[in-house]
């Protein structure tokens, strides 16, 4: 196999361990932290969960090691969406299974949790396992979206779990994955199979936090993959001078990614979806907010810039949230057909305007009729508009120059605009994990043995104290079921956890809004680079500003 110079030199990095997992399996110990209650609904939580609820959050310290000694077959899983360093999580979690015992055994169930049902797996051996250190993607085993959440599921598990004398799972997924862990959890206990099951914290999107969870691995990569991307196009724009850049990057269900690119970039312009929600923002006024900024920069000559839209951005506007609502509405059942059949746009505009509220329609009409169209393609799998197809940087652009156009006709806007659009996504889930996340995941699934052997189950891996050296970071565990709430899904009341959303008092967003009116007319563009593998601490070990800025 060919390998690139930084390949082979990134096979060859020796992640970072908290200080005290490096202590040696013998001299780690459990230090026991108060009793824990979900975050809301305590009582329904509590009932879905009898077994697993309202354990003790723990930690690792030096001590000795009291666990008792056994053969460990564990399996592992990734699921849901890739992120970088979740290779790392896996060499983690065999490095400490191997140091504890050269006889346990790591199973790779392919294809994410279908994997675990289809009984389609691999077992890992050093060879297997040095190939794909420090390395991005989830191809060691692949991932999948098939969730874990039926009894004739969970009876699957439990029989390929015999099969395997498997003791142990672990799900390396976000949030909707580690609530089917907490749920497969639960089923293992109540019905005494004897198998744990151990969560680790993923997603690039950022909203799996929370007091306990500081960063989801990933995040810290793929921002900094955008940031760069972002960077460069910022000192082109600078240079060329004669574009807006509208910048679209993964979060649909909060902005969190665009928050951090936005404080390593300081763009004119970054949409937070949680304010737009908060402040029940129109597209006009949202599309006014960002005319203000082209109408103030071309009047003084500068007609570019940069504008960074979150994924998700239309759902946090209450206008649109009600118009997708309505068309969800207008085309259930056999309505799609009828809709379908008719014989060209007029006839199905005019269908749309039968059906759509008199407010509805007058936000539907001021869209473009690309963006329009698109709110008609496929539906998901529950019938509803695939709002992750609304190419929202497109929307916003073509709104604001229909604003600017209103401007440049009353004499009070002087300035030429000229747009690209961009959507930065698939760009930064696979990157070689910074050493942020190559650490914090090797840690991550270090840890996570760790919780095995001592026989925990329904916990997530938790290491602490990120905005630190690693060697002052802390490890332990938490129970799932802390995380989590009551919320309607598809018409059902679920047990799910609860995603973290951008805080508008938190240190993050106040920095932006300290600082986003002077980056809206000024040229303020900071450019990243590239992530740094090697050199001093203080740029190649360089955490996210959004840690930075929440620990202080």
């Amino acid at each position: 196999m060919n390998l690139s110079p930084l390949q082979k030199a990134r096979y060859e990095y020796v992640p970072k361990l908290p200080g005290m997992l490096r202590n040696g399996i013998a001299e780690i110990s459990v230090k026991n932290g108060e009793a824990t209650s979900s975050v809301a609904d305590q009582d329904k939580i509590k009932a879905l969960f009898p077994n697993t609820y309202g354990k003790n959050e723990i930690t690792f310290v030096k001590g000795s090691n009291t666990s008792a000694a056994k053969k460990q077959v564990v399996g592992v899983i990734l699921s849901g969406g890739q992120a970088p360093g979740g290779h790392n999580v896996i060499c983690g979690l065999y490095d400490a299974l191997k140091a504890t015992d050269k006889n346990n055994v790591l199973l790779g169930f392919k294809g994410g949790p279908s994997g675990l049902i289809d009984d389609d797996y691999v077992e890992f051996d050093d060879a297997f396992i040095d190939a794909y250190r420090n390395t991005g993607g989830f191809d060691i085993i692949g991932s999948g979206r098939t969730k874990l959440e039926t009894e004739e599921q969970f009876s699957i598990v439990t029989k390929v779990a015999e099969k395997h004398g498997l003791t142990a799972i672990v799900i390396i997924g976000g949030d909707d994955s580690n609530t089917n862990a907490a749920v497969l959890a639960e089923y293992m206990a109540a019905n005494n199979t004897g198998v744990q099951v151990i969560g680790c914290p993923k997603t690039i999107d950022g909203d799996l936090k929370n007091e306990d969870i500081e960063a989801s691995f990933g995040f810290d990569t793929a921002t900094k993959t955008y940031s760069e991307l972002i960077g460069n196009i910022e000192r082109d724009a600078n240079s060329a001078k004669k574009y807006w850049h509208f910048i679209k990057v993964m979060g649909r269900s909060a902005s969190h990614v665009a928050l951090e690119c936005a404080l390593e970039t300081q763009p004119n312009i970054c949409l937070i979806g949680e304010e737009v929600a908060d402040k029940k923002m129109s597209l006009s006024q949202i599309a006014s907010q960002i005319a203000d900024s082209v109408e103030k920069r071309g009047n003084a000559g500068n007609n570019f810039g940069v504008a960074i839209i979150p994924e998700g951005i239309v759902e946090f506007v209450p206008e649109f949230s009600k118009l997708i609502a309505e068309i969800n509405e207008l085309l259930a059942g056999d309505n799609t057909e009828k809709f379908n059949a008719l014989p060209d746009w007029d006839a199905k505009y005019e269908f749309i305007e039968k059906g759509l509220t008199k407010e509805s329609m007058a936000v539907f009409a001021i869209l473009p009729q690309l963006i329009q169209q698109q709110l008609f393609l496929e539906r998901d799998p529950h019938g509803n508009v695939q709002v992750s197809l609304i190419e929202s940087e497109k929307l916003l652009s073509a709104l604001v120059k229909d604003e600017l156009d209103k401007r440049k006709a009353a004499g009070t806007y002087k300035g030429k605009f000229g747009v690209q659009h961009h959507f930065f996504g698939y760009e930064g889930r696979c990157a070689f994990p910074s050493n942020f996340d190559a650490d914090y995941c090797y840690s991550l699934g270090y840890n996570a043995f760790m919780l095995i052997q001592y026989g925990y189950t329904g916990y997530l891996s938790k290491v602490s104290n990120l905005s630190k050296p690693a060697e002052e970071w802390v490890a332990g565990g938490m129970p799932i079921t802390k995380m989590m709430n009551i919320e309607r899904r598809n018409g059902e009341d679920k047990p799910v956890i609860r995603k973290a959303l951008v805080e508008l008092d938190g240190a993050p967003f106040k920095y932006f809004a300290a600082n986003r009116d002077k980056w809206a007319v000024e040229t303020c563009f900071t450019y990243p680079g590239a992530i740094q593998y090697y050199g001093p601490s203080e740029v190649c070990d360089l955490t996210t500003r959004t840690l930075a800025l929440e620990k202080g």
